[in-house]
């Protein structure tokens, strides 16, 4: 009998802030758009829509996590990584029962995304279902792409930019240059996420076949990259100043990074990098949410 503490780390909770944050970052976009008179919004398409946009973020977020932790353990993909828990290469729950918990979260997602399509545009619908295929094939299917390095593209844009403007659209009906720029900085943190989990996985995802971005790059480079996902995350919330100035505010968050990136660059333990995983996780929370306050104010 699988526990509720295990199903809980099954999630991978300390990957959750990939999806709070741009949700959060999208609403603050919304916010802004919203100061025209032309596009003021009543409070209540705030709540809900935002609600139920957090909603599809969080359900997609879980489902893709239990959907790896299903295809990685029946591939063997899972049977010597260190980290957080795997239910099924640790025999904690059956590849059934954690493909019925992704499936569950993928139909929680689409249910909430239902109703966001009836309140907005049907063409959320679409776009919803590219969303939970991408998710799926990241680890399953014949042809994995996160198998072949380019899980860090699906997390810039399914996590970043789609999520990001994806929210703010749903409140306003508008895709702004913000957005898109504030999608960007979603984005970057995100993928520093993927980094440093893919960085403590090298061995084992090479001995196994799994060909991650970091694999290809080889340890050194894996940590430049996660190194340069805070640099083009500055980058991104500069040109938003250009726009919302006190967006800046999100660059004081960075320092939070700097203990990140020691850790990441001198780190020579699994355990030493799962520790980083979470201190990514609190940057990517932090910086998300000055940079969220910083266009709020304005």
């Amino acid at each position: 009998m699988t526990t509720p503490a295990q199903w809980v780390s099954g999630a991978r909770p300390r990957t959750l802030p990939a999806a709070v944050v741009p949700v959060v970052i999208g609403v603050a976009v919304a916010v802004d758009v919203s100061r025209d008179g032309e596009t003021a919004v009543a409070t209540s398409i705030f709540v809900v829509n935002g609600l139920l946009a957090l909603v599809v973020s969080l359900a997609l977020q879980v489902a893709v996590n239990y959907a790896n932790d299903y295809s990685d353990g029946v591939r063997g993909t899972d049977e010597r990584r260190s980290g957080p828990l795997r239910l099924v290469a640790s025999g904690a729950a059956t590849a059934s029962a954690v493909k019925r918990a992704a499936m569950s979260a993928f139909v929680a997602a689409g249910v909430a995304g239902l109703v966001l399509a009836a309140r907005t545009s049907w063409w959320l619908i679409p776009l919803g279902l590219v969303c939970m295929i991408a998710g799926w094939t990241y680890t399953g299917g014949p042809r994995p792409y996160g198998y072949a390095g380019f899980g860090e593209v699906f997390v810039f844009v399914f996590f970043g930019l789609i999520a990001t403007a994806g929210t703010t659209y749903v409140i306003v009906q508008q895709v702004s240059r913000l957005s898109v720029v504030s999608g960007g900085v979603a984005g970057f943190l995100a993928t520093a996420l993927l980094v440093v989990n893919n960085i403590r996985d090298i061995t084992t995802d090479r001995e196994s076949g799994k060909r991650t971005l970091a694999v290809r790059l080889g340890a050194r480079r894996a940590r430049l990259l996660y190194v340069l996902c805070y640099f083009c995350t500055s980058v991104a919330v500069v040109i938003a100043a250009l726009d919302v100035p006190l967006a800046l505010i999100g660059l004081v968050g960075l320092l939070a990074a700097l203990p990140a990136i020691a850790t990441v660059r001198s780190a020579t333990s699994a355990g030493e990098l799962i520790r980083a995983l979470g201190m990514t996780a609190r940057v990517q929370l932090v910086v998300g949410a000055l940079y969220a306050l910083g266009i709020i104010v304005r």
